[in-house]
This record gives structure tokens, C-alpha cells and sequence, in this order.
């Protein structure tokens, strides 16, 4: 802790000026994640307000035996349940904007519709995480009252101290989106850590209480146990970590590189909430939470590192194309995981239907893309005398777990028409996901909002669809087999 806050005889850390508190710290910002912040604080007040009105009608509910009060209360109950449920999807609606933290490139094209160099073209959004809210606390008197009491010395001597620490701890809920803003969310759990040990005893309350608000529900946790301070702030830095991550230019490689950087930091920082802090009462902090929002990053992560080595461009070349399929088959595995994670009990009580849908959707998507890579390596590129068979055999057997009606990847390389017939099958697999993605996002309405997904949606689709045209023939025997998954 700081000098004033140490009584004599202890170590000091040295702590700087008060202006140093404020540093990564940015309440005056206008932006659009500063208002959404500020929107979802007023959210929690209201949501609050709400639950307090339903359970004194509650009470009143179960003390009355008066008929014509039971009737009011019912039909005041009905309001407050009805509030109560539009205050919930204005929260989910905020969770679902996440056009505001996305890098925004004026001059946007499609991506993927060729085989070109993708620095300008359009990115499919990512998920951040909001940060969470909290009440102002004063710890002046708890602080003054237990160095008098313990260590025999005037309290009001350390008062600037004290202030301090409510500085930091103010600042920290506005951090700024960089590096920054980390290191000061960092430097108040620090200070926590040095608190819990000098000031707070599992014998003795403070009488401070710490009131956070659920992330996703913007119900309420109030308690005195500072272990619910430590979790929250270290949630607020796995969440900050998403913002900044996402904020990254996505479209250059130092871009790529730091959203790799910043969404796996944050899901370290999850993992070791989840490890640490067993008994978060939050529900946005809860183990299965906590192991679907793990999951979530790291598949952002993945997504990513494919756009990472998409970003030179994909070229129309058998090898090439083997890679950016299984490339693009891992990344709709990792989402096909997290959706997974979503609708599973309980987290699908509380997870943002939008986000669900969207990680349902780029399974879909990059499911599609895989096959649709498997499909042209297969149909555009013929075996010739010059290719080393070796090499290509090589590569296709391992692109599946058991290879496509039992023939041996020379076998299907050698004759034009299995690899048509393979081809073919991979491109109706590649359009029926695709029509899954158009499907699942046209479900959801805060989806259907963004644009640019639907765009690239429907660019993908109509590729695959003026494949499959140009390799469809009339007096072709249509053979109805299916393509196996992809490794």
C-alpha cells in the first residue's frame, strides 16, 4: 500500500502523486464504448430499482391474506416483472453492440471472394466483453478506525493516502482502451492484494461493502469480502483485454498480431479468475461463465491467426489450398464448441442470444470456407507427370480422418472423375453451411443490424454457387454422396 497507509514500522512500495492514480483513466471520453458504459450503468440502477420493488411486493404478497391487496399486488407485480424483462433485453441489446469496438476502415470491400491480397477488405466483428459496474466506496472511516485501533496511531494522519486509494479506485472504472488502462487496473489489485493482508481479517469485517453488477444481468453483489473486489477488477482487465483486442487493425499484420495477443491475455486472466476464485457469487463470474467465455476468446484468437495467414492472400494452388482449408476447419471447430458451451445449462440462461447465434454462425461460415478451399484444390487442380505425387498424396490423406468411400487419396488424385465427384460433394457441403450461416443469422435481430456479415455472408454463398454451376453439366449422373468433415 502507499506510505501514509502504512503505519510506522511497515515497508512501503512507493506509490506515486495522486496524478499517477489517474493515469489510464479517461471518465470525459465521448466515445461510443465510454457511452455504452454509461448506458449500462443506468441499466443497473433501473434494474436494481426494479428488484427492489419486486420483492417488497413479493413480501407484501405473502403477508396479506387481504383478497382485494393480493390483486394489486398481482397486477404490480405483472408491471414489475414486464420492466424488469425490457430493462434485460436493453442490457442484452448493449452486450450486442459491437460495431463501436471494431477498428472501422472507410474504404471496405468483400472478403474472400478471390484469391487477391485482403488489406482492404471487409472483417467479420468479434465479441468484446463489457466491462463491469460498481458503486463508489469510501474507505476513510473503516481504515482510520482500524489504525487506531490496531496500530495505536492517529488515522486522520493518513487521510491523503486514503484518498488516493479512492482515486485509484474511482479511475478504475473508466480505464482507457490501451496498454495503459491495464496497468492501472493492475496496479489497484496490487494494492487489494497489500490490503488483504495488513487490513482485512477473516475474523474481523471491515464494514466496507463492495457492490458490483452482473455483466450480463445487471443484477447486483453486495458484500463486505474483499475476495469480490479482487475477482471484479480482474474480470475488468480480461474484458479490457477484449477491447483492445478487437479495436486492433485486423487488416495489417501488427493488427493481427496484437488481437492475438490481447484475447489470449484475456483468456489467462479468465482462466486464472476461474482457478483462483472459486466462489465469485456474480454469476458472470461463475466456472461455467467463465469456461464458455475461455473458450469464446481463444476462438477469436484462432479466428485471427486465419485471418493472419490469409492476409498475403490465398492462391489458387493445390498445397495452398489443403492448408487454408484445414486452417479455416479449425476455426469453425473452435466456434462449433463455444455454441456448443452456450446452450448448454446454465449458461444459456443468461448468455446474450446474439452471441450464440453469432458463434453458430461462423462455425457455418468457416466450415463452409473449408470445403469450399477442399473443392477448388480438387476440381482446378489436375495430377500431372511434373507433380510429385508423393507429395500431394501426402497432403490430401491428411485432410481426413478416413478418406471419402474408402479410396486412397492416389486413387482420387489420379482419376478426374473421382475428384470431381469428391469436389462436387465438398462444394454442396460448402453451400449448404452457408445457407445454415444466412439461416441462423436472419433469426437474430441484432445480427441482421450488421452489415458487413450479412455481405460477406452472401458473397461467400453466391461464390460457391457460381462454382457449382460452372461444374455441373446436364447429362452428368448425379451422385448424392456426402463429403466427409475436414481435419
Amino acid at each position: 500500500m502507499t506510505d501514509a497507509l502504512i503505519p510506522n514500522g511497515c515497508e512501503s512500495n512507493g506509490v506515486g502523486e495522486k496524478d499517477y492514480f489517474r493515469r489510464g483513466c479517461n471518465p470525459l471520453a465521448q466515445t461510443g464504448r465510454s457511452k455504452l458504459q454509461n448506458q449500462r450503468a443506468d441499466l443497473n440502477q433501473q434494474i436494481i430499482k426494479q428488484m427492489r420493488m419486486r420483492a417488497g411486493a413479493e413480501n407484501l404478497l405473502k403477508a396479506t391474506g387481504n383478497n382485494k391487496v393480493r390483486d394489486m399486488v398481482m397486477l404490480e407485480l405483472s408491471y414489475v416483472n414486464s420492466n424488469l424483462q425490457l430493462l434485460m433485453e436493453q442490457l442484452e441489446g448493449l452486450n450486442s453492440s459491437v460495431e463501436v469496438y471494431q477498428n472501422v476502415h472507410p474504404d471496405i470491400c468483400l472478403r474472400l471472394t478471390g484469391y487477391r491480397n485482403r488489406k482492404d477488405s471487409a472483417i467479420i466483428p468479434l465479441i468484446p466483453l463489457g466491462l463491469k459496474e460498481t458503486k463508489d466506496v469510501d474507505f476513510s472511516v473503516p481504515f482510520k478506525d482500524f489504525i487506531l485501533e490496531h496500530y495505536s496511531e492517529d488515522g486522520t494522519r493518513f487521510q491523503d493516502k486514503i484518498d488516493d486509494l479512492m482515486d485509484l479506485r474511482k479511475a478504475c472504472r473508466t480505464p482507457s482502451r490501451n496498454s495503459v488502462g491495464v496497468e492501472l487496473l493492475a496496479s489497484y489489485f496490487s494494492q487489494l492484494s497489500l490490503l488483504e493482508g495488513r487490513f482485512f481479517s477473516p475474523n474481523r469485517p471491515m464494514g466496507i461493502f463492495y457492490t458490483w453488477y452482473d455483466s450480463f444481468t445487471g443484477v447486483p453483489v453486495c458484500q463486505q469480502n474483499i475476495s469480490l473486489e479482487k475477482a471484479s477488477i480482474l474480470f475488468n482487465m480480461a474484458a479490457l483485454y477484449t477491447q483492445i483486442g478487437i479495436r486492433s487493425n485486423r487488416r495489417t499484420q501488427a493488427g493481427l498480431e496484437d488481437a492475438i495477443d490481447a484475447l489470449q491475455k484475456s483468456a489467462g486472466v479468465l482462466h486464472h479468475l476461474k482457478e483462483t476464485f472459486t466462489h465469485t457469487p456474480s454469476y458472470d463470474m461463475s466456472p461455467a461463465m467463465l469456461n464458455m467465455l475461455i473458450k469464446m476468446m481463444l476462438a477469436q484468437a484462432q479466428e485471427c491467426v486465419f485471418e493472419k495467414i490469409t492476409l498475403p492472400g490465398i492462391r489458387n494452388e493445390f498445397f495452398s489450398l489443403l492448408r487454408m482449408a484445414q486452417e479455416a476447419a479449425k476455426v469453425g471447430e473452435v466456434y462449433e464448441h463455444v455454441h456448443q458451451c452456450m446452450i448448454q445449462a446454465p449458461v444459456k440462461d443468461n448468455v446474450p442470444f446474439f452471441w450464440s447465434t453469432m458463434a453458430q454462425v461462423k462455425a457455418h461460415h468457416y466450415h463452409a470456407l473449408a470445403h469450399y478451399f477442399i473443392s477448388t484444390s480438387l476440381l482446378d487442380h489436375e495430377l500431372t507427370l511434373s507433380d510429385d505425387e508423393d507429395k500431394q498424396e501426402k497432403a490430401l490423406s491428411q485432410v481426413y480422418d478416413t478418406m471419402p468411400d474408402g479410396r486412397s487419396a492416389l486413387e482420387i488424385l489420379r482419376k478426374k472423375q473421382e475428384r470431381r465427384r469428391i469436389g462436387k460433394a465438398h462444394l454442396k457441403r460448402a453451400i449448404m453451411n452457408q445457407e445454415d450461416a444466412l439461416r441462423n443469422q436472419s433469426l437474430c435481430p441484432h445480427l441482421r443490424k450488421l452489415d458487413i456479415l450479412g455481405t460477406i455472408l452472401e458473397a461467400s454463398h453466391k461464390r460457391s454457387l457460381a462454382k457449382f454451376e460452372q461444374n455441373d453439366t446436364e447429362d452428368e449422373f448425379t451422385d448424392y454422396m456426402e463429403a466427409p468433415d475436414i481435419i
